[in-house]
């Protein structure tokens, strides 16, 4: 299954030209496409998607006898038909060698050969069944599309199409395999947009209950982040030593909320051994803590002192650092300070020239022969120019994934290679981060999203279901 989703917050897109993400993006089935085919060039695993690395198979195609492992592949006969069009020995057994290849380089387990077939086989008639119904409603998939897709999966993985197609050559992939599957999979988001996407709303209510069900019954869904200073309480102690100790741990829970920093409390008095890392025991699910200390912190939120609270170990002095429900938006989001030079491929400089200019400004900066700045004033093509190529503080999903990828691996001050997206080829720099918080409205959106995607989800799999009702599907047995 391919999920579109725009992974942008509801913060302020900046203008900057056309290395942001265009606003089209999100519901442009050819980019949502490429994201979704991004792994396929590396990989060339796409046969394996929508496959379970484990666990039966429902359906009529369960009980069809499939071939053996030890048949060769050689042999090819007519396994099902759905609605006249066959699915041959042939195509099932490709996408059993594909998705096993697949399912190895990744880790995951690899089923029985029997029970892989099995799935392969009815991921086949699912298929079959939905490009009939794209044939049905005239969706097609044109040239000038497929071709734009294929450039685009290029340049996400940093390469040119023809070092794309020679390394899917490598990998044993012929490029009308590819492409093929490229337009298949095309058909087929095309055909899900048009019959899926209009069917989900999401409504206020819809919110409402989704962020209700959450909070009332977090139960095994509950993270909690504390941070403990233990004033050890030896076995036998006598009553005179046991108050002072009690005094001690609370001594420290009045110092707490006043406002002295717990870090160097843990540090001074814990006899714990996380002292030393300010008294931190991490973000866990809830059920991984004492349950002393979940019901000493229960009416507590972020920051909030709990305790002491008396355990066999000693006396404890806990603070909340955060409280999570695993699944719901995040009430922080981590923001970049960049800046870039943008070269775009044109006439008298071609996209290997623009790499290599950039790959030289970089050597320069990095030696201190340049100022980044200024570079960028006298050569990026862009609107960021004029300031440096500075564009300023973005949140998760403001720039186009090739771009935003490597942004985020960089580390502040760092100089990336030259990279090449759909608007040209980037040097980039990240100059600082920041974390903030979301404001209400930002969060809401963000549970409006995790919503849409639920209903999406649900409505998809209903609709697999109604094609695959609809299909007449005959199973035929391999010759003897």
């Amino acid at each position: 299954m391919v999920v579109t989703n725009d992974t942008g917050l509801s913060v302020p897109v900046k203008k900057v030209d056309m290395q942001m993400k265009h606003p089209a993006a999100p519901s442009s089935p050819v980019h949502a496409l490429c994201f979704a085919l991004l792994g396929m060039v590396l990989s060339a695993g796409a046969w394996a998607q929508g496959l379970k690395a484990s666990g039966g198979l429902g359906g009529p195609a369960a009980r069809v006898a499939v071939q053996q492992a030890k048949e060769p592949i050689t042999t090819d006969f007519i396994v099902a038909v759905v609605n006249s069009e066959p699915i041959t020995n042939q195509e099932v057994q490709s996408r059993v060698r594909r998705a096993t290849e697949q399912l190895s380089r990744s880790g995951a387990p690899v089923p029985p050969r029997q029970q892989l077939q099995a799935q392969v086989l009815e991921s086949l008639i699912l298929e079959k069944a939905q490009l009939q119904l794209a044939t049905e409603l005239a969706i097609r998939a044109d040239d000038a599309a497929l071709a734009d897709a294929e450039r685009t999966i290029a340049r996400q993985n940093q390469l040119t199409v023809a070092q794309m197609h020679a390394q899917l050559q490598a990998q044993g992939l012929e490029l009308s395999e590819f492409r093929a599957n490229l337009r298949k999979q095309w058909l087929l988001q095309r055909l899900r947009e048009r019959e899926v996407e209009p069917r989900v709303k999401v409504t206020d209510p819809d919110v409402e209950r989704f962020l209700m069900q959450k909070q009332d019954n977090p139960g095994s869904d509950l993270q909690v982040h504390l941070a403990q200073v233990l004033v050890a309480v030896p076995e036998n102690v006598e009553p005179q030593k046991l108050a002072a100790l009690m005094s001690k741990a609370q001594m420290v829970a009045e110092k707490a909320r006043a406002g002295a920093d717990f870090e160097a409390l843990a540090r001074e008095f814990s006899d714990a051994p996380d002292s030393a890392s300010g008294g931190s025991l991490g973000l866990r699910a809830a059920d991984r803590l004492p349950v002393l200390f979940i019901n000493a912190t229960r009416s507590q939120s972020a920051g909030g002192i709990a305790g002491p609270v008396r355990s066999p170990a000693g006396f404890h002095v806990l603070k909340v650092i955060e409280k999570r429900i695993a699944g719901m938006p995040e009430p922080f989001v981590t923001q970049t300070r960049a800046r870039h030079i943008l070269l775009r491929p044109m006439a008298g400089q071609s996209e290997q020239a623009a790499v290599a200019k950039l790959a030289d400004m970089r050597r320069r900066i990095a030696s201190g022969q340049a100022d980044f700045a200024t570079l960028a004033k006298e050569n990026s093509q862009d609107g960021s120019a004029a300031d440096g190529g500075n564009l300023g503080w973005a949140g998760p999903g403001t720039f186009v994934p090739e771009f935003e990828d490597v942004m985020n691996n960089l580390k502040p001050q760092e100089l990336s290679d030259p990279i090449v997206s759909r608007f040209g080829v980037h040097l980039i720099q990240v100059l600082e981060r920041r974390k903030v918080e979301l404001t209400a409205r930002e969060q809401r959106e963000q549970l409006r999203m995790m919503v849409r995607e639920q209903k999406l989800d649900e409505a998809y799999q209903k609709w697999l279901d109604d094609i695959r009702m609809r299909a007449y599907v005959e199973m035929r047995e391999p010759p003897q």
